[in-house]
């Protein structure tokens, strides 16, 4: 495992270790995918394929999954997360904006990255950012928006949130029952699509109860000034009902409901999702296009 070095005294960390890039793929306007707990880059497989002809495709392990190192001593804090997303990032020396895609857990910490790379703040990075891309568009898929229950206004909404973290809860102290039952579920699905195991337990059981449980997303989104896309199944059994409604009530977000879908990107959450990019990607090459006129 990677040696996880202790910085200042608030905690922080000098130096991030860089991610597994699992695909880089094709050439054209850059895309990023990141994906979520428990799984790996595997999870963007339906994707990749259908991009790759006009863009280029990076996905990432995040850190402690998939291929990519499980730092000793982590603690598997948002910031933990997005400070290795930010070097691994920055180790692609990209010269142009990107879409950043982030799925369930990748989605928290795919705008949080936003979040502090528009305000410049992010740890280590500081006054370099712009040399190495922006973020042009964020899109979110399967994001599991949980407010403090007492955040909460209405009741109904507030129930269903509060049910979800206390199941949460339980997955956390109950080590034997959760990776059971994933082991069940796992083999039902692609290898690397969803697995705990006694290897990846530490990341996940920190990953839930630091960046799930208590989470950032709902003030990053507001602090955000790229289009912001939110694409999810309306089967998603991660998505408590009500739980969106605070974000897609803001102005520079736009909602994507794909029927007969679930938490995993099967192909019709792929192929919604490669229309919002090429939209972009389309949109983005209108001003050049009447330049040239």
């Amino acid at each position: 495992m990677t040696r996880w070095t202790t910085g200042n005294r608030q905690g922080r960390f000098r130096r991030s270790p860089l991610l597994h890039i699992a695909a880089d793929e094709g050439s054209g306007p850059v895309v990023i995918l990141v994906h979520g707990i428990a799984s790996s880059s595997v999870t963007f497989q339906e994707v990749i394929p259908l991009l790759s002809s006009q863009h280029r495709v990076i996905a990432i392990d995040i850190l402690g999954f998939g291929q990519s190192p499980a730092p000793e001593g982590c603690e598997y804090r948002l910031e933990d997360h997005v400070a290795s997303l930010a070097a691994t990032i920055r180790s692609l020396n990209l010269r142009e904006p990107f879409v950043l895609v982030g799925h369930s857990l990748g989605s928290l910490i795919g705008t949080r990255y936003a979040a502090l790379n528009r305000r410049g703040t992010l740890q280590g990075f500081r006054n370099r950012l712009t040399r190495h891309g922006a973020v042009s568009r964020v899109v979110l898929v399967g994001p599991p928006v949980y407010l403090s229950p007492q955040d909460i206004g209405d009741p109904r909404v507030r129930a269903r949130v509060a049910a979800y973290l206390r199941a949460y809860d339980y997955l956390r102290t109950n080590k034997d029952f959760t990776i059971a039952n994933a082991g069940i579920i796992s083999r039902l699905l692609p290898k690397g699509i969803f697995e705990i195991t006694t290897d990846n337990w530490t990341p996940f059981v920190k990953s839930l109860e630091h960046c799930i449980e208590s989470q950032t997303v709902v003030s990053d989104i507001a602090s955000l000034h790229v289009p912001i896309d939110v694409i999810y199944g309306a089967l998603d059994q991660f998505i408590a009902p009500g739980s969106m409604t605070v974000i897609e009530r803001m102005r520079h977000v736009t909602m994507h409901r794909v029927e007969a879908n679930d938490h995993i990107i099967r192909r019709g959450i792929a192929r919604v999702l490669v229309r919002v990019i090429e939209a972009d990607a389309a949109a983005s090459a209108e001003p050049i296009a009447s330049d040239l006129r």
